[in-house]
């Protein structure tokens, strides 16, 4: 089912009321946001989504919402977890409830090749046959994935069909799995898009990252896709700054998300407790940087 996935999967931002419940009306128009501005599918559950902040109830509420308010393209549902009963459960879960596939990491207690092996037989043996996206984030995860050692998860687990590349340098690591992959996968990137017009050069499939104006990444990824290669730099070049300014861990997600918020994506900016909050001087910069980019629909955000 995901083996042929391509484009913009937005990694959903999650929707919190000012006094932190979860917000499912906000899922509704934040997915229909996302639509509006090139998605072809949404990750949700994932590390900027403030999944490690929700209670498996409410993992399972924010996913099966998503699934229903994005019918228009697959769904991928987070559910890396030490715990592999609880990996195993909200993936039964979520699955049930129309979830195109999970993405799964490595547990942190992974170090060597056949732990690697070993944790992922083991996950297989628990989840059956769900379509798997493999995340190799070692920032987030703690566990380093040599090529060799991803291209045989590929060949031993037909059931891993895409890779989120994460680990940097991520180009050289995309040209190598590209020329060595002996069976057809499909290669997506994150790292909150830093490096996508690169990564596109370097053949991926498409970005799975988040940012305040997804039609930005969709529309550098159609640039590309069409041969425009000045034109997909010059639209990255001009919004980097931005980028660059949500790709600063949990502090950026708050800035993400008042953004979306701003934008109308999202009643409220509110992160889960304990996160950061944006004072005035932060505001202030981020007006500053949006009033730089020069967008003639640019949100208010006073």
């Amino acid at each position: 089912m995901l083996g042929s996935i391509e484009g913009l999967f937005v990694v959903a931002q999650t929707p919190f009321q000012e006094d932190g419940a979860i917000d499912l009306d906000s899922v509704d128009t934040l997915s229909a946001f996302y639509h509006k501005h090139g998605a072809r599918g949404l990750t949700v559950l994932g590390v900027s989504g403030e999944a490690a902040k929700l209670t498996p109830t409410e993992a399972v509420a924010v996913a099966s919402r998503f699934v229903t308010a994005f019918p228009s393209g697959p769904v991928i549902v987070g559910v890396s977890n030490p715990s592999l009963a609880q990996l195993g459960e909200l993936t039964d879960t979520v699955m049930a409830a129309g979830a195109a596939g999970v993405m799964i990491a490595p547990a942190g207690s992974v170090r060597t090749d056949e732990d690697l092996m070993r944790y992922f037989d083991a996950v297989f043996r628990r989840i059956g046959d769900v379509p798997v996206v493999l995340q190799d984030f070692p920032f987030s995860s703690g566990v380093k994935m040599s090529v060799p050692a991803i291209l045989r998860l590929f060949d031993e687990f037909p059931n891993i069909e895409v890779i989120k590349e994460e680990d940097l340098p991520s180009c050289n690591k995309i040209s190598r799995m590209k020329a060595e992959m002996r069976r057809p996968f499909r290669i997506l990137t994150g790292n909150n898009a830093l490096y996508l017009t690169h990564e596109m050069e370097r053949g991926i499939d498409g970005p799975m990252a988040g940012f305040s104006f997804p039609e930005v990444l969709s529309g550098v990824y159609d640039l590309m896709v069409a041969g425009k290669r000045e034109e997909a730099h010059d639209l990255f070049d001009r919004f980097l700054p931005l980028m660059r300014y949500e790709a600063l861990g949990e502090w950026g997600i708050a800035v993400r998300k008042w953004i979306l918020h701003r934008r109308g994506a999202m009643a409220s900016p509110a992160m889960r407790q304990p996160g950061p909050a944006l004072n005035e001087t932060d505001r202030e910069e981020i007006r500053f940087l949006v009033n730089r980019i020069g967008l003639a629909d640019a949100p208010d955000l006073s």
